[in-house]
């Protein structure tokens, strides 16, 4: 598959990124991506709900990831994650959350991204930090 450009249309982030098939399963969605920097949204359903009503960790973590991805692969060689932390600092009363991925630094073998997730009532929800290495 062909690297994506450095500031790639809806349409090639998605031909991309399409296959992320777990992403796409619990409803993940671009939103945007250019160099260093992705943005991707999660409409809350009910199957992303834990026993106490609220959105469960790992589909935040998974929205997240997602971000990331976008961040750190378009207009680069290809990166995985190698670490990552995440701080949940609240629940989410709205309908739908929000992943910002910016870079903070990219080097030829390592990058660290910070990766925001608010919600549609303007709620910081969390936030995660991740070093990619470069892999190609």
């Amino acid at each position: 598959m062909a690297p994506l450009p450095d500031y790639p249309t809806l349409e090639e982030l998605n031909d991309f990124f399409g296959h992320d098939r777990f992403a796409a399963s619990i409803g993940c969605r671009i939103v945007e991506g250019s160099v260093g920097h992705g943005v991707a949204e999660l409409a809350i359903e009910d199957h992303h709900r834990n026993a106490l009503g609220n959105v469960m960790g790992g589909a935040i973590f998974t929205l997240a990831d997602f971000a990331l991805a976008i961040a750190s692969n378009v207009g680069e060689g290809p990166g995985v994650s190698v670490n990552s932390a995440i701080d949940y600092y609240t629940a989410s009363k709205g309908a739908k959350l929000f992943a910002t991925c910016n870079v903070d630094k990219s080097g030829r073998r390592l990058g660290f991204y910070t990766t925001d997730i608010t919600d549609d009532e303007g709620k910081r929800i969390a936030r995660m930090t991740t070093t990619v290495c470069r892999v190609g």
